[in-house]
């Protein structure tokens, strides 16, 4: 009888139903945990499952998966050590990924760009793309393709699939940053034929009105003038108009496609990528000094009081009369510098003062306030070298622009919510209702008496948050922010705990939020008498949260960069900063820079030289050291600046003593 060959009798053995059975059978019986794979940079690992347990991954079983896959895991016990071996991929940590190229000696590979990923992973280039266009140190999007946990993979191999950035490319933490997050590089070109439609609108003639506008010095799309005049039976009449894009982009129009796929404008220090035509966005739709404009206006009646009363919608043509800049207003109003506006100008400047301050007041009695936080401006200069970080204040000229803005949207909300039934609403939850049990324990824990149904009411809200500001806890409202949820969009008017407001919809920005425009055509169709269109598909709703969501994330990671390269000096002559304590976790804990708003990691080591004298607990954000409490989240602290990591763009601390 000839002798069978090895892949006939592996081939017989897969095919054997009674083998497939006992194999299964002895799967069941082995004792198996399920999680995410946490790399550390000394080769092993830790496998964390979603009950909160943690398995060691030994340094060989690491070679075969990557930070972040979830994998199912077969558990070794060894007399009093326990780890695991991972056995079969559920979803991998990477798919799309930035990766930096790695050519050695004829082989190609790529790095991922990620803190926790150090894998040199082989790679191909994607067919299309030309290979000696492509060199050592470039950065890439690259794609894995094999895992050695999926059936028939035998090892780690990536592709290739663009080219982001030449290695010694100036503008690499704005282009790798957009790649990352899968935005657009330029700003949309969609030609330079621009007509004002005939929309059937009468628009009413504002130009000879002394309207103004107030944004940053280097603002170009100004979306928003403003009118005041005090009224003789008290409070105040404002008129606030807005620019008007859908005048000229028509609802299905490629450049009006393209604005719905990017939903907003993309604000990085040192440039903007425009959700419209810059033909658009900065010129003809601009609410510039001296041009007439069309736009779509709002005339609202403030009481003396802060209260809003009437208000009314309706299309016009307006042309500002003045360019501010908050600074100089401010300074004016203040009485300091040696700007002054033109007599008009300044008259409206100071009823809108006194507009603002008796909104705010309104706003903080009968809804809610955000506590006034800094700006950080990043001056740069061509080749995109961080010349210096600047403090800009919340000051009254830019919390009455804000105040303007709020009474305008509450506006437009009430209006869809009366007159349409839907729109784009801005919709917050104090708390996600799977958090609301927990958030209640808490608080009752810290002696703050509510209820549970106070948490998901409105009015009774509003009553708690005044009642825990009074308290000025920076640990309790720390604390308590684990628990609350995130603003989102919604077809549907709902309630935004954050602004203590029944309904919130914006329309103050149509230049920059495709939200904004979808309101615009809206409110249109109302002026007109026209029947409203379906409502917004979910599938756009979730589009906008999510892009807005991604433009944030690319905006805090361009800052990193820019920090790691302006703090860099800092950190090798070890200067002190003032902090403040904005997160705890089990490996240290994150700071805020006070005159910079950078954020450095304080690794638990770095708090006592003797990590066993150092208890942190991540859940209520405090840390021991020797047994007595030394840290808590808000806390100011006192740090120094110890190394910058432009790999990882991460700035490492301690505390400074």
């Amino acid at each position: 009888m000839a002798l069978l060959s090895r892949h006939t009798f592996v081939t017989m053995l897969q095919n054997n139903p009674l083998l497939a059975q006992l194999k299964q059978d002895i799967r069941k019986t082995v004792p198996r945990a399920e999680g995410v794979i946490k790399a550390t940079d000394k080769g092993f690992g830790f496998l964390e499952t979603d009950d909160g347990q943690s398995y060691f991954v030994p340094p060989p079983a690491m070679k075969q998966v990557l930070h972040g896959d979830r994998v199912q895991a077969i558990i070794h016990d060894n007399g009093d050590k326990t780890s695991v071996e991972p056995d079969t991929l559920l979803e991998a940590g990477l798919s799309r990924f930035i990766a930096r190229v790695q050519k050695r000696d004829g082989r190609l590979a790529v790095v991922p760009d990620h803190p926790s990923i150090k894998n040199v992973l082989k790679s191909r280039i994607k067919n299309s793309l030309d290979e000696a266009s492509i060199g050592d140190g470039d950065w890439v999007v690259s794609r894995l393709v094999r895992h050695p946990l999926k059936e028939n993979d035998r090892g780690f191999f990536a592709q290739i699939d663009e080219l982001v950035a030449k290695t010694d490319d100036p503008a690499v933490p704005w282009r790798v940053t957009l790649a990352r997050h899968a935005l657009e590089q330029e700003c949309p070109d969609a030609g330079d034929d621009w007509p004002l439609r005939d929309e059937g609108l009468t628009r009413e003639d504002l130009t000879a009105e002394p309207f103004f506008t107030i944004d940053g010095e280097k603002t170009r799309d100004m979306d928003d003038a403003l009118r005041i005049e005090p009224r003789a039976e008290g409070g105040w009449r404002l008129t606030v108009a807005i620019a008007d894009p859908t005048a000229y982009v028509e609802e299905g129009h490629a450049a009006d496609l393209e604005a719905r796929t990017r939903a907003f404008t993309v604000y990085l220090p040192g440039q903007n990528v425009t959700m419209l035509p810059e033909q658009l966005a900065d010129d003809l739709c601009s609410l510039w000094e001296g041009r007439d404009r069309p736009v779509l206006a709002c005339t609202l009646e403030v009481e003396a009081d802060g209260s809003l009363g009437d208000y009314r919608f309706f299309a016009a043509t307006a042309r500002s009369h003045a360019k501010l800049a908050y600074d100089r207003v401010s300074d004016w109003l203040e009485g300091q510098g040696d700007w002054a506006p033109e007599a008009a100008i300044g008259e409206q400047l100071k009823a809108l003062r006194d507009l603002t301050e008796a909104r705010s007041a309104w706003r903080a009695e009968h809804a809610l306030v955000f506590k006034d936080r800094p700006d950080y401006v990043f001056d740069l200069d061509d080749a995109g070298n961080v010349l210096d970080i600047r403090t800009e204040e919340r000051r009254i000229a830019n919390r009455m622009i804000e105040e303007s803005m709020i009474a305008a949207n509450a506006c437009c909300a009430d209006l869809l919510a009366e007159k349409v039934g839907h729109g784009i609403f801005n919709v917050h939850r104090a708390f996600e209702p799977e958090k609301a049990e927990a958030a209640h324990e808490f608080l009752t824990a810290q002696e703050v008496e509510v209820e549970l149904e106070a948490l998901s009411e409105l009015p009774r809200y509003k009553e708690l948050k005044r009642a825990l500001e009074s308290r000025d806890d920076a640990w309790l409202d720390a604390r308590l922010r684990r628990f609350q949820g995130f603003t989102s969009m919604s077809a549907k008017p709902g309630p935004h705990f954050g602004l203590g407001l029944a309904a919130y919809a914006t329309w103050t920005s149509p230049i920059r939020k495709y939200g904004d425009m979808v309101n615009h055509r809206l409110i249109k169709r109302v002026l007109k008498g026209e029947q409203a269109p379906a409502e917004a598909s979910q599938q756009l709703t979730e589009q906008l949260t999510e892009r807005r969501r991604l433009n944030r994330m690319a905006e805090r990671d361009v800052k990193d960069w820019l920090y790691v390269r302006y703090l860099t000096g800092a950190a090798q002559k070890q200067e002190t900063f003032d902090a403040e304590i904005i997160a705890i976790n089990r490996g240290g804990m994150r700071v805020r820079l006070t005159a910079n708003g950078a954020t450095a990691f304080i690794p638990a080591p770095m708090i006592h030289n003797d990590r066993d004298k150092v208890a942190i607990d991540d859940k209520e954000g405090r840390i021991q050291v020797e047994g007595e409490e030394r840290f808590k989240l808000g806390d100011p602290i006192r740090v120094a600046l110890i190394e910058a990591r432009e790999a990882t763009r991460s700035l490492v601390a301690r505390p400074a003593h």
